[in-house]
């Protein structure tokens, strides 16, 4: 998971999923208007991108037992461009997640990402905070 974050996310290169992740992967928890498949996390991460360009994220922890890995990692980047319906903002964010995968082959093939939305929001000012209710 590590190499993936690193070669995909952190470089912004797409085109390494394909040799990471497989063709017919499952993302259980999907990225709003994300299809199926590789091409779809592809889309997720793009959609990503757009909006936090200079995102960059950090594995704080990480177990694998068999096919399974988890990951709790952060990342941060700046609202730059436009991010599911939301323009930018030019707010830094720094957000936290858990992602657990399972890789088949060396490659991934599933995927269930938790990730901290509504902290996401809250910095963005389209959410109010708790002190703020």
């Amino acid at each position: 998971m590590s190499f993936f974050i690193e070669e995909v996310i952190n470089k912004k290169n797409l085109d390494a999923a394909n040799d990471l992740v497989w063709e017919d992967f499952i993302e259980h928890l999907p990225f709003p208007g994300q299809g199926p498949g590789r091409e779809g996390l592809k889309y997720a991460l793009n959609s990503m991108f757009t909006g936090f360009p200079d995102m960059y994220w950090t594995v704080d922890e990480q177990i694998v037992e068999g096919e399974k890995v988890v990951t709790r990692f952060t990342w941060t980047g700046t609202h730059q461009g436009d991010f599911m319906g939301i323009p930018a903002t030019g707010k830094k964010v720094e957000v936290w997640g858990v992602v657990i995968d399972v890789v088949r082959n060396g490659l991934f093939s599933e995927s269930r990402i938790i990730m901290d939305t509504v902290g996401l929001l809250q910095q963005l000012g389209v959410m109010p905070g708790p002190a703020e209710q």
